[in-house]
């Protein structure tokens, strides 16, 4: 801007000096020789110059001049000034064209979120939940159905009789030969085990002994219980003999040959097997399972391993009173 107006200036001076030494030259030819004095004539004669500029526009040149100083010193300016109003007005076109693009395609496009939307998140959840309540119910009428059933075969009167039992021939821990026709006339819980069992059998002996003392408390009933090994190996009479004394004094054991074990244990569809053998020290598996037989020794009923004393007492209470109405 400065270096503008300085060479604007340096113009106008040199404009300025040629006006006035025009002016002069004129001036001085106006003049006649008759005026000039000797101390013009000891000054040095200045060159006439050729009549560049016509006469009587020198100050219509001066105008232009100044007009066109005027214009080149605020031509910056104004061109300042226009840059920076059509730099506003690009840069205002600018933002309104992306504003019109993003308003455009904020309108035409959806905005796109992530790979799962709110609405299919909570479809999925539904679904969820619904498939859950359903099984959560199936589940619960299929618990309620097994207790049902259950508690009808044990609660409810024996229909029938089951094919369990039958005609045997054994001998006693006494050494004496007996058979299903020696316990007739009398209630019977009969159990199968053997006496190197480790834990279950005496377990289940000792639960069995406590349940008729409580029955003949209770009920007034006398109930014989009887012990059938199903190791006739190593089951001997006197290793029978010692066994169920440790139990109670009414217990019955019962031993035999390893084909008369088999038929006994047939007839009341008990399962045994012996484990693998080291030496004479083995194992055998076999079913957990008392059985109830009435006076006629006819099958009434099964207790599992679940029944406790109580349950055991209660249930065998139930079933004889059932029989004897």
């Amino acid at each position: 801007m400065a270096t503008a107006i300085w060479r604007n200036a340096s113009r106008l001076r040199s404009f300025n000096r040629c006006l006035y030494a025009r002016s002069l030259s004129q001036f001085r030819s106006s003049i006649p020789s008759s005026t000039i004095t000797p101390h013009s004539l000891c000054a040095p004669s200045l060159p006439s110059f050729p009549p560049v500029i016509p006469v009587g526009a020198e100050f219509k040149s001066l105008g232009i001049y100044g007009r066109f100083l005027s214009n080149s010193t605020a031509t910056p300016t104004e061109n300042q000034e226009k840059s920076s109003s059509s730099s506003k007005t690009n840069s205002e076109e600018t933002q309104n064209t992306g504003g019109s693009q993003q308003s455009s395609g904020s309108e035409g496009k959806p905005v796109r979120g992530g790979p799962v939307s709110w609405l299919s998140f909570l479809l999925l959840l539904a679904t969820g939940i619904g498939i859950i309540f359903y099984y959560d119910n199936l589940k619960k009428r299929h618990i309620e159905e097994i207790s049902n059933a259950s508690k009808a075969v044990k609660e409810g009167p024996s229909a029938g009789k089951a094919a369990i039992g039958g005609p045997f021939s054994l001998v006693n821990h006494d050494g004496k030969r007996v058979t299903e026709k020696d316990f007739k006339g009398k209630w019977t819980l009969v159990y199968f085990g053997f006496t190197h069992c480790p834990d279950i059998c005496p377990d289940e002996l000792l639960k069995l002994a406590a349940a008729i003392d409580k029955i003949k408390e209770k009920a007034g009933i006398d109930i014989v219980p009887v012990f059938i090994s199903v190791d006739p190996e190593r089951d001997t009479v006197e290793q029978v003999r010692e066994y169920v004394k440790e139990f109670h004094p009414k217990l019955v054991g019962l031993t035999g040959t390893p084909d008369e074990i088999k038929k006994v244990a047939r007839a009341y569809r008990v399962y045994y097997m012996k484990t693998a053998e080291e030496d004479t020290d083995y194992l055998v598996d076999h079913s957990i399972v008392m059985y109830l037989m009435d006076p006629k020794m006819e099958f009434v009923k099964f207790f599992g391993k679940n029944n406790d004393v109580n349950s055991l007492t209660n249930g065998v209470i139930k079933e004889i009173s059932q029989q004897k109405k």
